[in-house]
């Protein structure tokens, strides 16, 4: 039986029905559900085994990239959210989508702060269990060059920890398209939860070169997971990259690696849940 994805769609989402089309390819039954009708149902949650929040401009990106989509979740669908986090099941927040997980706080979540010995009180209310994480700890601010990205970037797992690139070999290529990239944090991340790093086309180190890393991201990352490996969020687009053809120089024989491998390992752990 095809595990079920529920995307959610808001305001502004505009990359749904791409990461739908790559779902679906992943062996997912993959579901757009708009936000208003979540907030109405919102038992309708329980009822899917992957959440995607997709790319795009929520709320035109008012109040800041992502934030006022954050606020729904974190204000509306905490409780259910929490829950479908906490049962192990797949989440994916793309661009957008990363910068809603991160201002919701799902992302990154407890644990992940390497240095436990300089956790503050509230970090380790947290690490308990006594408190939710929060979203002060890390940001994903305004591009290093100070504007608008949009090009083609290398990215290289680092972390078989991540359900979603566990066992990725090859390097993925895919696009970017925003303005608010540059992951930065007030401490430094462990490096098991860095799952995404930006990388040269052979699969070397950025070194936060410009533009390989292409928007200034501390330790050239690009996406990021929790502590149980469950949920994602990067900033590239995989799901534009999903066929050959989408590649713009696949005419010349560059096609690079498909981001299709990311949605099937996320649908074959769903399926074995």
């Amino acid at each position: 039986m095809k595990p079920k994805a529920l995307v959610l769609q808001a305001h502004g989402s505009n990359r749904d029905f791409d990461v739908m089309d790559a779902l679906t390819l992943a062996g997912a039954d993959a579901t757009g559900v708009p936000l208003n009708e979540l907030r109405n149902h919102k038992s309708l949650l329980a009822d899917f085994q992957l959440l995607v929040v997709p790319g795009g401009f929520s709320y035109a990106d008012a109040l800041g990239a992502g934030k006022l989509l954050a606020l729904d979740l974190a204000s509306y669908f905490a409780d259910e959210v929490s829950a479908f986090v906490d049962a192990g099941k797949p989440v994916i927040g793309i661009c957008n989508g990363f910068q809603v997980l991160v201002k919701a706080g799902i992302l990154p979540g407890s644990h992940v702060i390497a240095s436990k010995a300089k956790q503050s009180p509230t970090q380790e209310k947290i690490a308990s269990g006594n408190e939710r994480p929060r979203n002060d700890m890390v940001t994903l601010t305004f591009n290093a060059e100070g504007h608008f990205e949009c090009r083609w970037v290398n990215l290289k797992s680092t972390s078989q920890k991540c359900i979603w690139t566990k066992d990725l070999v090859e390097v993925i290529t895919c696009p970017i398209a925003h303005g608010e990239g540059n992951f930065q944090s007030i401490e430094n991340i462990s490096s098991e939860h860095i799952a995404l790093k930006y990388v040269t086309a052979n699969g070397s180190s950025a070194n936060g070169v410009y533009p390989i890393n292409p928007n200034g991201s501390t330790m050239d990352i690009a996406g990021i997971t929790n502590a149980k490996g469950n949920v994602l969020g990067l900033m590239p687009h995989p799901e534009n990259h999903i066929y050959l053809w989408q590649h713009p120089r696949h005419t010349r024989g560059e096609t690079g690696g498909s981001g299709l491998k990311l949605f099937q390992n996320g649908v074959k752990y769903a399926m074995g849940m």
